[in-house]
């Protein structure tokens, strides 16, 4: 257990690790390209890690021994069967890009998780993979992890997603489809959520060579056939890791710049920034970075935060500090994250002092400014980083605030409390 201790004031700049999404998506298109790639500034983090092993296990040659430089010796789509299953922990990302890349092999593959993981949904991404004759299964019937994947390539052709819950799913199906027999097509049913994520995919797939005929809406894809090329590829810092450190600026009147972030970015997260002036914080782009300032009194908003989920929780932490009511709509798909994140949210919110109602896909914050109906407790983390780290941010302006299960946060930022703790100088 950790206890956070709040600052008078905040003036800093600071630099986050690489982005989650982009190393793992980079480290897919780089393991499955022809030839070598180099990726710079990647995050090394508890799911890259699995990412990493899962791909070491079907013959991808990758040396990480250089923090800022990872070396990824391309397979040209040609997998080893591995000897184990492949094991992902909660890594809900590689999971679901994994599950698409393996049935590119030849042979019995199966995949596994954590507990959490055996219970979040894979259904329409199976049934999806289905349209393409992959032959894959639930080992539960339940549509969840563990799954076996009896692999001999994806035949292409026209296949369907029933739903754009997750984001995951389509890139998923995106990430593998140059190498399907026949020029692959998807159409994907339902509203496409978390579109940045695949406008993100979009953007490393053509980096690697591949360039995907896609709708306006995202809800139609043709991919082309071929095979990513190796490359040298820079990967910007993580929005998502970068959220609390902007968090911070805004609930404390003080100023956070963070260093490695770029305007515009890739990463739909980096939304965050437009919401917190929106609430009344100055922001500016500077020569050492995009900059965040408190404003005396924040301000309560209505917002559709469909589109960068991960960083939901970060807002609505700032919003028990603003004055009136905060609406967090289109939320109902952080419920299938790494814990239900709306009702985790909501919990954890009311243990502070915070009046909080919960519907099925949104949250409302009655805040009052500077949090003064908001007092010290003790907070779960569910094992879900960005919980830990959202409250934490609340630390820096009430007394009492302790978090349990803090070291959850290796999954994305593993030195999170190192950095955190620069807010002090």
């Amino acid at each position: 257990m950790i206890e956070i201790i709040p600052v008078p004031r905040i003036d800093t700049t600071i630099s986050v690790p690489g982005s989650k999404s982009l190393t793992q998506r980079a480290l897919i298109a780089a393991a499955l390209a022809q030839g070598n790639s180099c990726l710079s500034g990647p995050l090394a983090s508890e799911d890259t890690a699995y990412t990493i092993g899962a791909l070491r296990s079907m013959g991808v040659r990758i040396d990480d021994q250089d923090p800022g430089q990872w070396q990824v010796q391309g397979c040209g789509g040609r997998l080893e069967t591995p000897t184990q299953e492949i094991y992902l922990g909660n890594n809900g990302t590689a999971t679901r890009f994994l599950t698409s890349v393996v049935a590119l092999g030849r042979g019995r593959f199966q995949i596994n998780g954590s507990r959490r993981m055996r219970e979040r949904p894979i259904s329409p991404l199976m049934e999806a993979l289905t349209g393409w004759k992959v032959d894959i299964r639930s080992d539960a019937a339940n549509g969840c992890p563990p799954l076996t994947i009896q692999a001999q390539g994806i035949a292409g052709g026209k296949t369907i997603l029933p739903e754009g819950q997750s984001s995951q799913y389509l890139s998923s199906l995106l990430l593998v489809a140059p190498y399907a027999a026949a020029p692959a097509e998807l159409e994907v049913l339902g509203e496409v959520l978390s579109q940045p994520y695949v406008e993100m995919t979009l953007a490393v797939m053509a980096d690697f060579g591949i360039r995907v005929e896609a709708a306006p809406r995202l809800n139609y894809f043709r991919i082309p056939q071929g095979s990513y090329q190796g490359q040298d590829y820079a990967i910007e810092g993580d929005a998502s890791s970068a959220s609390y450190f902007w968090a911070a600026a805004a609930i404390s009147r003080g100023r956070v710049t963070v260093a490695n972030v770029p305007v515009p970015s890739l990463q739909g997260d980096a939304g965050l920034v437009p919401l917190l002036a929106r609430m009344g914080c100055e922001v500016r782009q500077t020569a050492a970075g995009l900059e965040v300032r408190g404003p005396e009194r924040l301000e309560a908003i209505e917002v559709d935060m469909g589109d960068m989920p991960d960083v939901a929780p970060t807002l609505a932490v700032v919003a028990a500090f603003a004055e009136g009511t905060t609406t967090i709509n289109n939320i109902e798909h952080l419920r299938i994250k790494e814990c239900d994140r709306v009702a985790a949210v909501v919990s954890e919110l009311r243990k502070l002092g915070a009046e909080v109602e919960e519907e099925q896909d949104r949250i409302r914050i009655h805040g009052r400014s500077g949090g003064s109906n908001l007092h010290g407790a003790t907070l779960e983390t569910y094992e879900d980083h960005r919980m830990a780290m959202c409250f934490a941010v609340a630390g820096l302006r009430i007394p009492g605030i302790r978090i349990s299960g803090e070291s959850c946060v290796a999954k994305s930022f593993p030195d999170f409390w190192q950095r955190f703790d620069l807010l002090r100088d």
